[in-house]
């Protein structure tokens, strides 16, 4: 949704009707995760993408067709192998799709709420996808204020209290509530759309491969830093447009800056006076993934001065050393997809074996 909501936004501005079809539930292996979305808008334009091609072609007549009558759907797609032209997912998962007609009348904190994600301003969406309150019905929650209605006050209090806790995490799902926002009850499912800012990736060393870990970053949707104490390094004109750059010594810049589960910290500074002083800061920090570029022989050498600097082995056990997995990499570029996989094996579970080499579904359970 993120990616296209320049796109919605503009046909949103225009008072242009669209069709949006948004990921609310899956299971089993599907190729895509709850908050994936496509819309289809003016002359039949397509922006985004459900199911990366198994069952647009049905979502893009359900699209026209909430448009034209106004009124949201709920559709689920799953596996048939009964009929080789059926409409449903080759992957063997199962879909629910909530596919709605948004207008400004319809919707009226549509464009606030692509202009706060436009911003990095946090804000959660909620939808009602079925049940006794109105289907498609949304209420649009920041951590200061909100916009819309899902029918009826109680359900608004209950559904505004867990979006700001669902937004503080990042996390995006169905809740259900009563009518009147019960919560031991079940009949009105809720879809809490959360758009958090992007989450952070520090790179600190301003060498080569930082260069190309910072582009790779940036490709994977993170806000990315790299901090180096060297000046002659740390330009701007090195690194990729909207990498921000920061000379200081690493330590004092990750003591001064606020980190979280979904942080990703790389060490690449690959000398003692850096990278010890900052691992210390960093493996008592929150954060998703700690990695430091070096040979063995640097790791032991470097471990041995974090143990004599009071660190304990469950802090230690954070240390992704050294950094990466085992593709063979040797330049900066391949060095910083090794970075990468390991960051997204690390956040979803993954082996990094050959997915030949592996059994069972793909993508593993969320």
């Amino acid at each position: 949704m993120r990616e296209i909501l320049p796109v919605l936004n503009g046909w949103y501005a225009a008072g242009a009707p669209f069709g949006l079809a948004t990921v609310v539930a899956v299971s089993r292996s599907t190729p895509r995760d709850p908050g994936a979305a496509m819309a289809v808008g003016p002359d039949d334009e397509v922006v985004g993408s459900v199911s990366g091609g198994c069952v647009e072609g049905a979502v893009f007549e359900l699209a026209r067709e909430v448009v034209a009558d106004g009124a949201a759907r709920l559709e689920t797609f799953d596996y048939s192998d009964e009929d080789a032209f059926a409409v449903g997912l080759t992957c063997g998962g199962e879909i629910t799709l909530l596919v709605r007609p948004v207008t400004p009348g319809l919707d009226p904190s549509f464009g606030a709420v692509a202009e706060s994600v436009a911003a990095g301003e946090p804000v959660t969406v909620a939808t009602v996808t079925d049940g006794p309150a109105p289907r498609g019905a949304t209420l649009a929650v920041w951590p200061d204020r909100t916009c819309g209605t899902l029918g009826t006050e109680g359900l608004d209090a209950a559904v505004t209290a867990d979006a700001r806790g669902e937004l503080s995490l990042g996390l995006t799902g169905v809740r259900h509530y009563g009518p009147r926002g019960q919560r031991r009850e079940d009949a009105v499912p809720v879809f809490l759309h959360s758009f958090a800012p992007p989450p952070r990736m520090l790179v600190f060393g301003a060498i080569d491969y930082a260069a190309a870990v910072a582009r790779i970053g940036d490709f994977l949707g993170y806000r990315v830093t790299v901090c180096d104490a060297r000046p002659v390094f740390a330009t701007p004109k090195r690194f990729p447009p909207g990498v921000e750059v920061v000379v200081e010594w690493p330590h004092r810049y990750l003591r001064d800056t606020d980190t979280d589960g979904r942080t990703a910290v790389c060490v690449l500074t690959h000398d003692p006076k850096f990278d010890v002083p900052l691992l210390e800061v960093a493996l008592r920090r929150p954060a998703a993934y700690i990695g430091a570029m070096g040979s063995r022989r640097t790791h032991d050498e470097r471990r041995a001065r974090l143990v004599e600097a009071g660190l304990t082995d469950t802090e230690l056990a954070r240390l992704r050393s050294p950094v990466g997995l085992d593709l063979g990499a040797r330049t900066p570029e391949e060095v910083a997809v090794s970075v990468a996989a390991e960051i997204v094996a690390l956040r979803w579970g993954g082996s990094g074996a050959p997915l030949t080499a592996t059994a069972g579904a793909i993508h593993r359970a969320r």
